[in-house]
């Protein structure tokens, strides 16, 4: 357990929209200096769970509290200590830099003595500082999520909640904008909601996955890619061995299974750790069968959603 304070805590969080459950039964922690991922494929229940911890909607039942204040009956107090960028930043186009961070800073209700510090430790820290009198209209992507970042962090929150931070985003601002992610979990929690398994692996310490509204899974990143350890090889070959030849295939010690996968390519499945990839060149030496490429298959978010929803996970 750590020492650590927990900013954030989460209990029996439950929503419904008519009939439908949107979150039943969540429950954790996010303690700070540290970023957690809140992994989940769409309508899995995040953007819920986010809404109702910012204050934006009002759950079904459940107690959230951040930094100790219960944001039901303290709610003023609980979101002084949140910063919140959604999916699509609010952003005013027509505006400068500086007039979108200043008004952003009154809203937070940042005392004038300290104002124009506030902002521009708030431009510094997501290096949009030179850019202070551009219009937001005429800056690039990355910088319009830099300036979105600003506004959730000038008044210093304990907690930072970021909706998909890097959608949209071309590879060099996704680097650049996860750099500053993990620069802000130095200073404050981070909740990152996204619904791409590279983004957490990328930025998280540890990860809780929602799915059909329901906590799947809650732990460390390594934990986590224990979990998702690929099951199976693809291996290429110019000649695809008929059946008697695969039999040999599979007397390779640590494969469970031999299959054709079309396209010239064979699919292993394998026993987690097993090392059968030099088993295989060799196969293929000596039988001249042509071995042109052999792979780990990625795991998809789905398959590993199903295979987490039907496991229990009780420490």
């Amino acid at each position: 357990m750590s020492d650590k304070k927990a900013v954030v805590s989460i209990k029996s969080l439950y929503h419904r929209y008519g009939k439908d459950w949107a979150v039943k039964d969540v429950n954790f922690e996010v303690r700070e200096n540290g970023i957690v991922g809140l992994l989940g494929s769409n309508g899995a229940g995040k953007s819920t769970t986010m809404n109702s911890l910012c204050g934006i909607i009002s759950p079904t039942k459940g107690t959230l509290k951040i930094n100790d204040f219960n944001i039901r009956t303290h709610p003023i107090e609980a979101k002084k200590n949140i910063g919140f960028l959604p999916q699509n930043a609010p952003l005013y186009l027509e505006l400068t830099v500086d007039e979108y961070l200043y008004h952003c800073a009154r809203l937070r209700k940042i005392p004038k003595s300290t104002l124009t510090n506030a902002v521009a430790y708030a431009k510094e820290y997501c290096g949009v500082t030179e850019y202070s009198k551009r219009l937001i209209a005429n800056l690039s992507g990355g910088y319009r999520q830099r300036v979105g970042i600003a506004q959730a962090i000038v008044h210093r929150p304990k907690l930072v909640v970021l909706d998909e931070p890097t959608n949209g985003l071309d590879p060099v601002q996704i680097t650049e904008v996860r750099n500053l992610i993990r620069k802000i979990s130095e200073d404050s929690a981070v909740l990152l909601s996204t619904h791409m398994m590279s983004e957490v692996q990328a930025v998280c310490k540890e990860i809780i996955m929602i799915e059909k509204g329901e906590m799947v899974f809650e732990g460390t990143i390594n934990q986590f890619n224990e979990l998702i350890k690929p099951s199976s090889l693809m291996v290429g070959m110019h000649k695809i061995p008929n059946k008697t030849r695969l039999d040999q295939v599979r007397l390779i010690e640590g494969i469970n299974s031999v299959s054709t996968a079309g396209n010239q390519h064979i699919r292993l499945n394998i026993n987690n750790g097993a090392k059968v990839e030099e088993a295989i060149v060799k196969l293929s030496v000596n039988n001249d069968w042509g071995l042109f490429e052999i792979y780990k298959e990625k795991v998809s978010l789905e398959s590993v959603f199903a295979k987490l929803s039907n496991r229990e996970l009780k420490d």
